[in-house]
């Protein structure tokens, strides 16, 4: 039935036409993350990226604080209310997302003054020195040209806002885990970011397509105080 809705949308004269919308429906007819995705109720495939990673290094707990940036279209989210049932989860995205129980969502540029102002009220930081998130995790990317130069440094700008958001945010001892992309961070962001956290490592998870340039940072142990 899968590849006959396939087949239908492909000889839509609107769609046909375009290459590369007819290799993106081909390809996601014969992904097993897709098909695994549905099987188990989870929005997008990408819920297994966070899944493999939280199996590796096991930074997700009950009952936690969670920020969950570049949200849409939720599946993060929605693998961490749905394992994690007492965890508290903040998430936010340019995008509308299907509203998740137990989950707070804003939709805006997480980069403007609005959307951290929402997040700081939520999370009552300006009375909390000490932090007051466990968990930050980031699937932001930006809207790619298809020029790798300028496509690696509008990531790395998102990955230094959401850094920075990090380390004013995080209790000692949380984690950060964020995207990035192949050819990593500039070395003066990684090298401050392995000053704020006992450990840094790099990887990309199984779910990850193939020919996709993307990789996350996970860093585990933030110190409060350098």
């Amino acid at each position: 039935m899968q590849n006959k809705r396939i087949q239908m949308k492909i000889t839509n004269k609107k769609i046909a036409k375009h290459k590369s919308s007819v290799a993106w429906l081909q390809r996601q007819a014969s992904d097993p993350y897709v098909a695994r995705a549905h099987a188990d109720g989870y929005r997008a495939r990408a819920a297994y990226k966070l899944i493999e990673i939280n199996d590796r290094y096991k930074f997700l707990k009950n009952g936690q604080t969670v920020v969950d940036l570049g949200a849409a279209p939720g599946s993060w989210s929605q693998f961490i209310a749905r394992t994690f049932p007492k965890t508290k989860i903040f998430a936010m995205d340019l995008l509308e997302i299907t509203p998740i129980n137990n989950v707070e969502f804003y939709q805006g540029d997480f980069t403007t003054d609005g959307a951290l102002h929402w997040l700081e009220e939520k999370l009552n930081m300006e009375n909390n020195d000490n932090g007051v998130v466990d968990v930050v995790v980031s699937d932001m990317a930006p809207n790619t040209v298809g020029h790798q130069k300028t496509d690696h440094l509008r990531q790395m700008v998102l990955l230094e806002y959401a850094f920075d958001f990090a380390c004013r945010a995080l209790k000692p001892g949380g984690a950060f885990v964020a995207k990035s992309f192949t050819g990593g961070t500039t070395n003066e962001l990684l090298k401050q970011i392995k000053q704020r956290f006992e450990s840094v490592h790099h990887i990309k998870p199984n779910a990850s397509r193939k020919d996709s340039v993307e990789m996350f940072i996970v860093a585990l142990g933030y110190k409060n105080k350098i």
